[in-house]
């Protein structure tokens, strides 16, 4: 009979359970779990502070004034090169230590290297090094622009930055003079826009450029022959040369080639055989084209330079460095587009510029003005197909609004 009893009481509460309706429940009383995830990693429990790594601050110092798991700490003093360089850390890097609030006890440190690379040091119980990637999202979109004053400005209030203007003056650079632009030019560009955690990135492709400059139409449209993308013209001719134009992307000329210039430094009326390129102090300065570095290191009125062979006709020089970069010193090879130094002052010079010099056949001639032979052209196997590229982005172009701005 007890046992009964026992089983109709329990019988009713799971009946009494049973009978309530959702709506009739206390939501307030669910405690619904939200994970959040940072680095890919689960940091519900961990507290974060964040940081930017100073001038000659060792790794090791990222991690002082809070315990770190013995066994950690020591694999930490054995990692190699091929796990994790630690040179590769430099001032400016942002870091995000994660860490339990109540032991204090670091759990993980985070190095972003950009916006796209990091690397997570767990420091749970040993130490496990993680290379990790934010993923990369890629846009199409389409800009377009009336000239004003210049291409900078014109694409810089639609919110553009350099990079696209920097990729459009490399492809159309030995076809148009963008210090001499017109008022009225205009153009039509389509192009990928990459963005990380919905935060812009960069530029992927120029998937197709319309340019109408002082009336005449120019297009750029990219075709890979086999050696990767290049751009060529309605006529199948490439838009490249042999050398870039600028060695530094897209700025001010601030002293042309000349024959009889007064010399700022000097104080005398002298020839000035290069071509001065104004540029804040510390800009990437990139070698134009393949080659053979000749002379790398300092001289006088030319400060930190480097001159190098690109072939049997042209040589390049690029002085008044604020430093070298790595690397380059007589014999080394470079590849066009290779950062070979940095803008800077040294030398005879009043502030921070590049003083580009260019050789043919020994003889130093104006850079912008010299003909260079430009590359192939689209072969006659592959004019079909070109020629099928061509219409496809001729009439995407076609299709986009000049008044459309972004």
């Amino acid at each position: 009979m007890r046992i009964f009893s026992l089983l109709l009481f329990f019988g009713l509460v799971l009946f009494s359970c049973s009978s309530v309706s959702p709506e009739e429940k206390d939501e307030s009383s669910l405690d619904v779990f939200e994970p959040k995830v940072q680095f890919s990693m689960l940091v519900n429990d961990l507290c974060a502070e964040e940081g930017v790594i100073k001038k000659n601050q060792q790794f090791i110092e990222l991690l002082q004034g809070r315990p770190v798991a013995p066994e950690a700490l020591r694999q930490l003093n054995t990692v190699s090169r091929k796990e994790f360089d630690f040179r590769t850390i430099r001032a400016g890097i942002r870091y995000t230590t994660f860490f339990h609030s109540l032991s204090d006890s670091i759990h993980a440190l985070v190095l972003e290297h950009d916006p796209v690379r990091y690397t997570i040091f767990h420091f749970s119980d040993s130490l496990r090094i993680e290379r990790c990637e934010n993923p990369v999202v890629v846009n199409e979109r389409s800009v377009t622009g009336t000239i004003e004053s210049n291409l900078s400005e014109t694409l810089e209030a639609q919110g553009i930055g350099p990079n696209l203007t920097n990729r459009f003056v490399d492809i159309f650079a030995w076809q148009v003079d963008f210090y001499h632009l017109m008022k009225g030019d205009h153009f039509k560009i389509i192009f990928e826009e990459l963005s990380v955690n919905e935060r812009p990135y960069g530029i992927g492709k120029i998937l197709g450029i319309y340019f109408n400059h002082n009336g005449k139409d120019r297009w750029a449209i990219p075709f890979d022959q086999g050696k990767g993308i290049d751009y060529f013209d309605a006529e199948g001719n490439s838009l490249r040369k042999a050398l870039l134009k600028y060695p530094i992307e897209f700025t001010r000329i601030s002293s042309r080639y000349s024959l009889n210039r007064f010399h700022p430094v000097l104080k005398i009326a002298r020839a000035h055989l290069g071509t001065d390129l104004a540029a804040p102090a510390g800009t990437p300065i990139r070698s134009v084209g393949d080659g053979v570095v000749v002379e790398a290191g300092y001289k006088g009125g030319n400060g930190n330079y480097v001159t190098i062979r690109h072939n049997s006709t042209y040589t390049t020089g690029y002085l008044h460095m604020s430093r070298i970069a790595a690397g380059m010193r007589s014999g080394a090879n470079v590849r066009q587009g290779e950062v070979i130094g940095y803008v800077g002052s040294t030398g005879w010079a009043t502030g921070p510029h590049l003083c580009y010099r260019f050789w043919k056949n020994g003889v130093q001639v104006d850079a912008l003005k010299v003909e260079l032979p430009a590359a192939e052209p689209i072969r006659s196997e592959l004019k079909e197909r070109y020629q099928l590229t061509m219409d496809s982005v001729q009439r995407r172009l076609n299709g986009v609004s000049l008044s459309a701005g972004k």
